[in-house]
């Protein structure tokens, strides 16, 4: 039984710290997801885990790990697919990979933000159906970013750094959060409620983790508040929007545009959103650069490392589980 579990393969950086830790691993089958009875089976007799974000790792998956098992490292930011009070009990340490992937996923949000609103994936498409007739004055008008508010729904680093990005187009930025944010405090953004935010945001982010608190948080009520030429981006978890009511308001024309890479039931898409125009769909590329990738697989790898060898991870989330038992 080799020491590490990989559940599905991901940048050749992990296997390379891994066997420079002189760790043993196995990688998941044919580039996929693992089943349930593949994950189940796979488990028993590891000293670490590496995970992904649609790995759902429940009790019994950690059960069948084993006494043995320290440590659940999840490939990703967000950790709600780890049933965390269930690994805390079972003295198991759960991790996760930020802040090596901020700057890649702004990067994606301010993208899909510049092409909802320039309607750049409507142009691409009239033009390769060789029906473009060629410059006319009205043709794919789109909204210009410059100079209009960006509302930010959480504003954590990625939020952040995507206020950063739109300080170039000379945005005024709104954020919701739990709490300030005093370097956007500074940059001159203002904290605001929900309901003001996506009544006066031209552009809504969001940038938030899913919990029970935020999963559904726009919905139907929420989308009916924003300004009808609004554009919605989610870069953040799919859960958070009500995607059947999204549909709704873009097909009605209650919403302007959205830019999504996330989806509520990833990978199906509520009816009806991939047959509209006025949307960019995304495969959950948030984090994918080659750089981002690796830098995570080596941010994973260290901290099953640092777990087996007795260490507190460098980015432990069920921090207390810590001292382990």
């Amino acid at each position: 039984m080799h020491d590490v579990l990989i559940t599905r393969r991901i940048s050749q950086a992990a296997a390379d710290a891994l066997i420079e830790a002189g760790l043993s691993f196995d990688v998941g089958p044919d580039d996929r997801a693992m089943t349930r009875p593949e994950l189940l089976a796979a488990v028993p007799g590891r000293r670490g885990v590496i995970c992904l974000l649609n790995d759902q790792i429940d009790d019994q998956i950690l059960a069948a790990a084993g006494p043995q098992c320290r440590v659940f490292a999840n490939y990703a930011v967000g950790y709600d697919n780890i049933d965390l009070p269930a690994a805390t009990r079972r003295g198991i340490l759960v991790t996760n990979t930020p802040e090596v992937l901020t700057d890649a996923t702004a990067d994606l949000a301010f993208a899909l933000l510049l092409a909802a609103a320039r309607r750049v994936v409507e142009g691409d498409r009239l033009v390769r159906s060789g029906q473009w007739t060629g410059w006319a004055p009205l043709q794919l008008l789109g909204r210009d970013p410059s100079e209009a508010t960006l509302g930010l729904v959480g504003a954590g680093r990625i939020g952040t750094a995507v206020a950063h990005r739109a300080a170039g187009f000379r945005m005024k930025i709104l954020y919701f959060d739990q709490g300030d944010n005093a370097e956007l405090d500074r940059a001159g953004a203002r904290r605001t409620d929900l309901e003001t935010l996506l009544g006066e945001s031209d552009f809504v982010s969001i940038h938030l983790s899913l919990s029970e608190k935020t999963r559904g948080l726009i919905g139907a009520e929420q989308l009916a508040l924003m300004k009808p030429s609004a554009c919605l981006i989610n870069t953040a978890r799919g859960p958070i929007v009500d995607e059947a009511a999204l549909v709704q308001a873009l097909a009605s024309g209650r919403l302007g545009g959205a830019g999504l890479d996330v989806y509520e039931n990833e990978p199906s898409l509520a009816p009806g959103l991939d047959r509209l125009d006025n949307v960019v769909l995304l495969p959950h590329l948030g984090s994918a650069t080659e750089q981002t990738r690796a830098k995570m697989a080596r941010l994973a790898v260290a901290n099953i490392v640092a777990a087996l060898r007795g260490e507190r991870p460098p980015t432990l989330v069920n921090t207390e589980a810590w001292p382990a038992g």
